[in-house]
């Protein structure tokens, strides 16, 4: 299959117009007529990812961040993007990047961890839009299978997403039981309003800053933060199973190894 054949079967799972205005999916490097044998998923184009690409001779890099965000003024040796997309073009490997369209999509990110959770009757924090008469977007708000503490559903979610460790905001304020929860995988800056209209007593979301987590502890909304990447990871499996048995049976399918950006010493 050439790469604009992949990317018209990812468009199926996540339509690039399901992403977020300020967003930047879709084919970042490459050429849409190459042929695909070989695909390696990643959530970042690291230079590990990149460098592992490059050896394993993949065709397509398949990520959830995109490697190019902000505006590219130039495409040169002098930088990091720079490099990671000489070394990409000249080896002839399509970047591909399903982001804030891969997070909102009915089945994708958002449902994928509110699965993990087991949350019944799970609704978007963010409502985008609507796909054959079911409303997709950021985040999801549910209701646990049973009420536990908010130190167990900390070690819940670290059994569910295979973490270390958490950080978490309000537990001195928060007695109660927790019943209804919501999760926003990746950066849930400016969140816990919406988690606490949707009448969640716990925000599970990731790159919680000193100010974010004690203003919404003091709203009311007590926050596990479990850190961008240790939400998202989920991604890789998904999208490898995914391309296996929906898109090209006879492709090669890499993962990259798990890389948490931040360790605990």
């Amino acid at each position: 299959m050439r790469c604009s054949e992949w990317i018209a079967e990812l468009n199926k799972l996540a339509p690039e117009e399901y992403a977020c205005d300020w967003d930047n999916p879709g084919l970042l490097a490459g050429q849409s007529d190459k042929e695909i044998g070989k695909v390696l998923i990643a959530l970042d184009a690291t230079d590990e990812v990149v460098e592992q690409a490059v050896k394993g001779k993949a065709d397509l890099l398949l990520t959830h961040h995109p490697l190019i965000f902000a505006p590219v003024r130039h495409v040169n040796d002098s930088d990091f993007i720079g490099r990671r997309l000489l070394k990409l073009i000249r080896n002839e490997i399509c970047c591909y990047a399903m982001h804030t369209n891969f997070d909102a999509a009915p089945g994708c990110m958002a449902d994928l961890a509110a699965g993990r959770l087991h949350l019944l009757d799970a609704q978007p924090l963010e409502v985008m839009g609507e796909a054959d008469g079911t409303p997709y977007g950021i985040g999801r708000a549910g209701i646990l299978l049973e009420a536990v503490s908010l130190r167990e559903l900390a070690e819940q979610v670290k059994e569910a997403f295979g973490l270390p460790c958490v950080a978490v905001y309000g537990a001195a304020r928060t007695r109660d039981l927790i019943r209804r929860a919501a999760i926003c995988p990746g950066s849930g800056k400016g969140m816990a309003a919406a988690a606490k209209k949707a009448g969640a007593q716990v925000l599970i979301t990731g790159d919680i800053g000193h100010h974010d987590g004690i203003d919404a502890a003091a709203d009311g909304v007590a926050v596990i933060d479990a850190g961008h990447y240790g939400l998202e990871h989920i991604f890789i499996d998904f999208m490898a199973e995914y391309c296996r048995e929906k898109i090209d049976r006879g492709a090669v399918i890499e993962k990259a190894p798990p890389a948490f950006p931040a360790e605990i010493w």
